[in-house]
């Protein structure tokens, strides 16, 4: 019978990288009364800096009093996981304290990142040094360090050379970082197969290795074969913890299998497996995604209630669950409670409440935020650049927008696929397809091959200023899928090609586009049969209107606000009026989600 041991997080204690440490300290213990006599105002600054002076914020609430917080208690900053840095499953260190490398372990993992591509080549290499146990922990050390840098063929090729070449015996750290690799490569049957050898070599998978193996099967969409695992556990009577789930959450917010996550939540609750921190904070980013911001709040409740503490992540994902329905006010409430929590706000923080004015129409708001962000002493990402370019595309501040991405490139960060994507979108809606086809040139010049997002928003340039030639030239070239573009068709290309035959009259194109769509085994979503429907509204044809609204139900997909605007527009009399908001109200329990009336 398979058991599962006590500790979530395993760590080998190497006696070199000990020492290291404590000469290190030894070092900075004979340094520091030096440097106190040489400088003793720089020293007292030092020492004011460890003790939290002058880290204030305003409490709006108590009349602009600046008050203090604790800095010990910001989670991303001190000792917690730095947005993804730090290892949750199966690392072979405790989570914030990352391994010191020796000179031998520095060569190692030069020769691996120079040659991971070529496994025989690293494996004879590898083959040639004594190995002894310094070499074991070297070899650990190199690997966890890989997976801080995310490079998973480098992982594999070091782990299979322990497996398969080395005298050494493989231990669960090194089946967790292999199963780990091939899981996040998508390779499935060789997770499997390390997953064998694990059992096969008498090593006790831990809760850990259950872990991985629910991400890699979520990940790859076999949402069947992680049910699997969870049944495997319960067979063997090692019931799932809230680290297992917890990995199985994750893996279903990154599928978008919402209704499954919030299944696997109620069994969690259901078998009374004790849920954390990092249980509320999937669940908030869970509904969140599913825009349904008033459930996370609810979850967010719930936590409280319970006496979970929510850290600087769970109050992030709150205000992300507002900003993407627009919801401002709700956003910056959260924001404040926050910082009154004692959490001073990073740059994930100040990124949340961002987009919040972004997809409000706000965007001096969002500029507001951005200065604050400056202002504080908290530094812009790429992220937080891209929300500014959104926010005064969205608004059709086209120049701003501009300007925004021209700073980005002057602060030295490289625009992303989706930096180019988000200015494309900006001039697009404000009709500038010539500045439109010059970023598209540029994408090309810098090496990066447009994605589906960014051929979308050219689609869109093209199909607002009426050229549809160029819309069609372009649809076919992503078809055809020309070594020049990277994108294929997805849900969003038809939705624009769609709306731009409907808006210029041309049904039939509409209806052409509207079936090659369910022929390429994509899916109409509520943007395309809205789109469909504003075609005919635009031509006052009411009873057209409705028999697409009920192909629309028929197929399973519900109104939005848009929706119902939409055929509101088509009536032409209060009877029609009155029948379209009773429909629609049928088809939801609150009416008000529908109509803005």
């Amino acid at each position: 019978m398979l058991s599962v041991e006590a500790h979530t997080y395993y760590y080998y204690p190497t006696a070199r990288p000990r020492r290291k440490l404590c000469a290190c300290r030894n070092v900075l213990q004979e340094t520091a009364p030096r440097d106190a006599e040489a400088d003793p105002c720089r020293h007292g600054e030092r020492k004011s800096r460890r003790r939290g002076d002058g880290a204030y914020y305003i409490d709006k609430d108590g009349g602009g009093v600046a008050r203090t917080f604790d800095r010990k208690k910001i989670s991303r900053k001190r000792g917690g996981a730095i947005k993804g840095r730090g290892w949750k499953y199966g690392s072979g260190f405790v989570d914030g304290v990352f391994p010191v490398l020796s000179p031998m372990a520095q060569d190692v993992l030069e020769l691996v990142q120079t040659r991971g591509t070529d496994a025989a080549s690293v494996w004879e290499s590898l083959d040639k040094i004594p190995q002894a146990h310094d070499l074991w922990d070297d070899i650990v050390n190199v690997a966890v360090q890989l997976r801080l840098n995310r490079q998973w063929e480098p992982i594999i090729t070091v782990c299979e050379w322990v497996l398969r070449r080395s005298s050494f015996r493989p231990d669960i750290i090194c089946y967790n970082l292999l199963i780990d690799a091939y899981g996040q490569k998508r390779q499935l049957s060789e997770a499997e197969a390390a997953y064998m050898a694990l059992l096969e070599a008498r090593c006790v998978p831990t809760e850990d290795t259950y872990a991985l193996l629910l991400r890699a099967y979520c990940g790859s969409g076999q949402l069947h074969r992680a049910e699997g695992v969870i049944s495997e556990m319960q067979r063997n009577g090692i019931p799932p913890t809230a680290t297992v789930y917890n990995a199985y959450l994750d893996g279903l917010l990154k599928a978008r299998c919402s209704e499954k996550a919030v299944e696997v939540y109620q069994r969690m609750k259901k078998e009374r497996c004790r849920t954390n921190t990092e249980t509320y904070t999937l669940m908030i980013n869970v509904y969140g995604k599913a825009n349904q911001p008033m459930s996370s709040l609810r979850v967010f409740r719930e936590m409280k209630s319970v006496g979970c503490k929510p850290n600087i992540c769970t109050y992030t994902a709150l205000v992300n669950a507002f900003a993407r329905e627009g919801l401002c006010e709700k956003a910056e409430e959260v924001f404040e409670e926050m910082q009154q929590a004692g959490h001073e706000p990073d740059v994930y923080a100040y990124n949340a409440l961002m987009e919040a004015y972004s997809r409000a129409g706000l965007p001096q708001g969002a500029s507001e935020i951005f200065s604050l962000m400056e202002h504080m002493g908290c530094e812009p990402d790429r992220a937080s650049y891209n929300i500014l370019v959104d926010a005064f595309g969205r608004a059709g501040l086209h120049q701003e927008a501009e300007a925004a991405f021209q700073e980005l490139k002057q602060q030295g960060m490289r625009p992303t696929m989706k930096s180019h994507m988000l200015l494309l979108s900006a001039h697009a809606r404000s009709g500038n397809v010539a500045r439109c086809e010059e970023v598209m040139a540029q994408l090309h010049k810098s090496g990066l091959r447009p994605d589906t997002f960014a051929l979308n928003a050219m689609l869109n340039a093209y199909g607002r200023a009426g050229r549809l030639d160029d819309m069609e030239r372009l649809f076919a070239a992503m078809e055809r899928g020309d070594g020049a573009i990277a994108g294929a068709p997805d849900t969003s290309t038809y939705n624009v090609m769609v709306n731009a035959y409907g808006r210029a009259g041309y049904l039939d194109r509409m209806e052409a586009a509207f079936r090659s769509l369910a022929a390429r085994g994509l899916a109409a979503d509520v943007v395309t049969w809205t789109s469909r429907i504003g075609a005919y509204a635009r031509k006052k044809e009411y009873g057209q209107c409705l028999r697409v609204f009920e192909e629309m139900v028929d197929a399973g997909c519900y109104p939005d606000a848009g929706t119902a605007k939409v055929l509101l527009a088509a009536c032409s009399d209060e009877r029609q009026v009155e029948q379209v908001k009773a429909i629609v109200r049928s088809m939801h329990k609150d009416a008000k989600t529908l109509f803005a009336l």
